[in-house]
């Protein structure tokens, strides 16, 4: 089967996708290996499959981060290269029209997260960064440090939606009460807005008058788990490619995308 990738992987929960990761690698549907499991909560049950399947683990308590720095900034120490203008710049997750001071909050208490998050993450060299069901959103601080090849970027998300579409916390949620009559999920990779980052693959369902938003949420991650082991071995065979590129609309206006070209399998 050749090499296998490492892979490193973050969660917030229960970890069903994380579950069907390390299957497929235990299977041989991923030509890969765990090589850490981190969370933003230690109550997370994800981190019990670590214990179970010996995977080293570590927890970075964002609550109390947050906590601490909202009662006294002056006790939280920032990180060395933490540069908040260049934050400000670059990020996409809070859009103009939005208190400052909040948006400058937000950024400040997730770099010092995340720079603890990179700490924890460093002794694991990894390959890959798989989200399973990790419900934070990464700030420019964290993608930098781990997208050290802006071409070639290596944070891959599983979002409940056919993205575009309905970004955020509950994708199938916003499908049902949108009365769609098609949902489903997506793979992508990472960039600096919210859910916006290159698609690399996704998976449709139809939805019935009699689905419930519990039978599209058991639905859409039968299909998860599938396709998120498929888009993880595509990375793992170097098939999945970043491309720039320009399109014009009809009316003159250029529009620029990056997306991911899924190369053939090598003979």
């Amino acid at each position: 089967m050749g090499e296998k990738i490492r892979i490193g992987a973050l969660i917030s929960g229960g970890g069903s996708n994380l579950q069907a990761i390390i299957d497929s690698c235990e299977n041989g549907k991923i030509s890969g290996q765990l090589t850490f499991i981190g969370s933003d909560s230690p109550k997370a049950y994800g981190l019990k499959r670590a214990v179970e399947f010996k995977i080293p683990s570590f927890v970075v308590d964002y609550p109390s981060i947050i906590r601490e720095f909202k009662e006294d900034p002056s006790k939280v120490s920032l990180p060395a290269d933490f540069d908040l203008d260049e934050l400000l710049s670059k990020q996409s997750l809070v859009h103009g029209g939005g208190d400052v001071n909040s948006v400058k909050f937000f950024l400040t208490t997730r770099a010092v997260a995340e720079a603890k998050l990179l700490q924890e993450m460093e002794p694991y060299p990894f390959d890959l960064l798989v989200l399973a069901g990790f419900m934070r959103n990464l700030t420019p601080y964290f993608i930098d440090r781990v997208n050290l090849d802006r071409n070639n970027p290596r944070i891959m998300n599983i979002h409940p939606a056919l993205l575009p579409a309905f970004p955020g916390l509950d994708g199938y949620g916003d499908t049902f009460r949108y009365g769609c009559k098609i949902g489903g999920c997506t793979i992508h990779f990472i960039d600096y807005g919210e859910d916006s980052g290159p698609i690399i693959g996704q998976r449709a369902f139809p939805i019935s008058d009699d689905d419930t938003i519990d039978s599209i949420r058991k639905k859409g991650l039968e299909l998860e788990w599938e396709l998120y082991a498929e888009c993880i071995q595509m990375f793992a065979q170097g098939r999945l490619k970043s491309v720039k590129k320009i399109f014009t609309l009809d009316n003159g206006q250029e529009v620029k995308r990056t997306i991911v070209e899924i190369l053939p399998k090598a003979k």
